[in-house]
This record gives structure tokens, C-alpha cells and sequence, in this order.
């Protein structure tokens, strides 16, 4: 018996070393994701059209799915990033990526940059420095990321999405115990059927529970960890450790839309439009349920998960275009890496200025920077989607490592699914 025992033991300690070694891109996903599409679109759908737009986060969830799993079914695989399956696809699919990429990461950056200043502010109570609070933010991001680079952003991750989860349960908990609130006298429920309706569900969609180029940094993100530890793990296990990640995202988007519902909708109030405003009124729904002792505690936790996410965005895009101009410009693996290694840093000054651009242009209208960075990234989706799916199931991959016949169905029904949506978006808008 004791014997046993043992052998148990060590086969779960050993099952823990694999993940321990293979966690980490995963994470990162979670916490790129858990960004403005939970913090701002979830909570902003709850508060502004109740529990009827719960579906559809719990759809689109569903839809995307596929398309952000073939970014770690295709490294995992391949040993290379889904970006090179670009390039086996042909030279005008990896230009395509290289284009859509650069005319979304400004405004995507600047999204996240901009609402990370306003939990920021919130934080230390500092309104006077004005938009400079931003242009601070990216100088911090960018020498982090250029000194430590994959290192620091995998470790502090880890510790922010911790204290995110552990704060976001806790609230959700109480607040489902408690109740909604009742809805104010004379309050009209927004409607979601018209053009300013359909609008936001785009919007929302859109980076729910992320943006779908982003498959592509996991990918870079998975090969990354494998350098990082040493140890290639099996496909079921980077599988793993991606799909546990995706359902926690999935779920902490409908604990946040919950949240918006119950303590905001029917108030008869409307989020604020000023970033940090906004983040005042988030951190509200945290302390309302908890108590107002947390309050520095949550103030300090969605900072942080904010700032870890403008990071990583920082480090997605940097690297994802690095490696485009790689493939684009060079024939010879060999020659890549030494001829465009300083490229990753010269991106990041790139991405810095150009999205201060966008912020500057859009001033301070929080939802409207927001909602056109989501609903670009939804209309670039159909076709990132179609690139993953033909990646992982034509010849590219061994037949053992493609994907399940219900897996294929799924995306199937994802490529109609966010194309379909994406032509009714581009159908109104020529209307207007």
C-alpha cells in the first residue's frame, strides 16, 4: 500500500514538473485577453444590456475557439510559429498577415494602452500629467521588454493572474448572493436591435474573448517557453495547459458581464467615457460586494493585470512582426536571426509612437477608441481563421497531430459564424 502511495506520488509530481515547464503561454493568452475585452466590453455589456448579452459572449467564446488553438496545435507540431504556415501558404497570405497586422496593432495598442493609463491614474489618484500618464506607461513598457524581453513578461504574469482570479471569484460569489439591484424608477433597457446595438455586440465580440490574430503569439509565445525551460513538451500537454487557460477566460468574461448586470443595469447610470473615471467605477463593482477595505487591493490588482497586458501586447505584435520581416525578406534560416534580431526593439519604439498617435487623435473618448479597435480586430478575424484552419488540416501537419472531426466542424461553423457577422458590420456601415 505504501508502496503505491508513492508510485502515485511521484507520478503527480511528475505530471507537475511537465506543467510547470509547459505553463506559460497559456497564461499569457488568459491574461492579454482578460484586458479590456473582461475589465471594459464585459462589464460594459452587463451594465448596459443586462443578462441578455450573455449568449452571445458564451457563443462567440465557443466560435473563436478553434482558431486560438491551432496556434499551439501548429508550434507544438511544427516547432515553428504559425506565422512560417503563413508563408507555406504563399508569399500574398503572409504579406496579407503582414498588412492586416500593421493597420490593427495601432489602434489595438493604443485600446489597451490608453484604459491601462486610467486604471493607473485611478490607482495613485494622479490626474494632472494628462495624456504624458500614457507616454510614461509605453517608455516603462518598452525598456522592460527590451532588457528582459520573454523572461520578466512570463513571471509577472503568473503573479498578476493569480490576484485576478482569486479578487474576480470572490466578487462574483458575493454578488450573485446578494442579488441584482432593483432597477430605477422609469428605467428603459437600451436596445440591442438597432444599429448602435449591433455596433457594440460587434465591438464586443470582437476582442471576446481576444482578438483571433492573436493565435499567432501564442505560437510565438509557446516556442518561446520551450527555448526558455529546455523541454518540449507533448502535444496533449501544450493542448492542456492552452484549453485550461481559454475556459478560465471564458468563464471570468461571464463573471464580469454578471457583475455588470447586477450591480449596474437598471441604475439608470451610464459607465463613464473618461479612462480613468471608468476604472473608478470597475474597481467599484469589486469593492460594492467585498467592502470598501479592498478597495486599494483591487485598484492595485486591475492595474496590474492591465499593465501586464499592455505588455504583452507590446511583445506580441514586436515579435509577431519581427518574424514576418524575417520570412518576408530573407531565404535563409540561418541569416534571420542575427541580420534581424534588433528589428524586435525597433518595433516597439515603432508600436509606442504610432499608437500615442491614435490616442492623441481620439483624445479623450474612452469607447469610441475601444470600440474601433474591437469591432477591426472582428472584421479581420474571418480571415486569420481560415489561414489557421487550413494550416492545421491540410498537409502541414501529420495526421496524428490534426485536429478531431468535431474540431473541424466547430471551425467550420466559427469561419461562417465571424464572416457572416463581419458582412452584416460592413453591410451597415455602407448604409450609413
Amino acid at each position: 500500500m505504501v508502496l503505491g502511495i508513492l508510485i502515485q506520488y511521484n507520478e503527480m509530481s511528475t505530471k507537475f514538473s511537465r506543467f510547470s515547464k509547459t505553463a506559460g503561454p497559456g497564461i499569457l493568452f488568459a491574461c492579454t485577453a482578460i484586458g479590456v475585452s473582461h475589465l471594459v466590453q464585459s462589464t460594459r455589456a452587463g451594465a448596459d444590456y443586462g443578462l441578455l448579452i450573455l449568449g452571445f459572449v458564451v457563443l462567440v467564446t465557443i466560435m473563436k475557439y478553434p482558431f486560438f488553438e491551432y496556434g499551439s496545435r501548429y508550434a507544438n507540431s511544427t516547432q515553428t510559429s504559425i506565422i512560417d504556415g503563413y508563408k507555406k501558404l504563399g508569399k500574398p497570405a503572409l504579406w496579407m498577415y503582414f498588412l492586416l497586422t500593421i493597420a490593427s496593432m495601432f489602434f489595438v495598442t493604443g485600446a489597451v494602452g490608453f484604459v491601462t493609463a486610467g486604471f493607473f491614474e485611478n490607482l495613485f489618484g494622479i490626474d494632472f500629467l494628462g495624456e504624458w500618464t500614457v507616454v510614461i506607461l509605453f517608455a516603462v513598457c518598452v525598456g522592460i521588454l527590451a532588457i528582459g524581453k520573454y523572461h520578466v513578461l512570463d513571471s509577472l504574469i503568473k503573479i498578476i493572474a493569480i490576484v485576478l482570479l482569486v479578487s474576480t471569484v470572490s466578487a462574483f460569489l458575493l454578488t450573485v448572493y446578494n442579488g441584482p439591484i432593483e432597477p430605477a424608477s422609469g428605467f428603459e433597457p437600451k436596445d440591442l436591435w438597432n444599429v448602435s446595438g449591433i455596433f457594440f455586440l460587434l465591438a464586443l465580440m470582437g476582442w471576446m474573448p481576444t482578438a483571433v490574430d492573436l493565435s499567432s503569439w501564442n505560437s510565438l509565445w509557446t516556442l518561446e517557453r520551450m527555448k526558455q525551460t529546455n523541454y518540449k513538451p507533448k502535444l496533449k500537454e501544450t493542448l492542456f495547459e492552452f484549453r485550461l487557460s481559454y475556459l478560465i477566460t471564458g468563464i471570468l468574461a461571464v463573471m464580469f458581464v454578471v457583475l455588470g448586470s447586477f450591480i449596474f443595469y437598471g441604475s439608470g447610470e451610464e459607465l463613464p467615457n473618461n479612462n480613468s473615471l471608468f476604472a473608478h467605477e470597475i474597481v467599484k463593482l469589486y469593492t460594492l460586494t467585498i467592502g470598501d477595505w479592498s478597495y486599494i487591493i483591487i485598484a492595485a490588482s486591475a492595474f496590474t493585470v492591465m499593465f501586464g497586458t499592455i505588455i504583452a501586447v507590446f511583445d506580441g505584435y514586436s515579435r509577431s512582426l519581427q518574424r514576418t520581416v524575417e520570412l518576408i525578406f530573407t531565404k535563409k534560416d540561418e541569416k534571420i536571426r542575427t541580420k534581424f534580431r534588433t528589428f524586435y526593439v525597433i518595433f516597439l519604439i515603432v508600436i509606442s509612437i504610432g499608437s500615442l498617435t491614435v490616442i492623441f487623435q481620439f483624445g479623450n473618448n474612452l469607447k469610441e477608441l475601444v470600440d474601433f479597435a474591437t469591432v477591426l480586430s472582428f472584421v479581420i478575424a474571418p480571415i486569420i481563421a481560415i489561414f489557421n484552419f487550413r494550416l492545421v488540416t491540410g498537409k502541414y501537419l501529420e495526421k496524428e497531430h490534426r485536429p478531431s472531426t468535431l474540431l473541424k466542424i466547430l471551425s467550420f461553423a466559427g469561419i461562417i459564424f465571424l464572416s457572416g457577422f463581419a458582412i452584416l458590420f460592413l453591410f451597415i456601415k455602407f448604409l450609413q
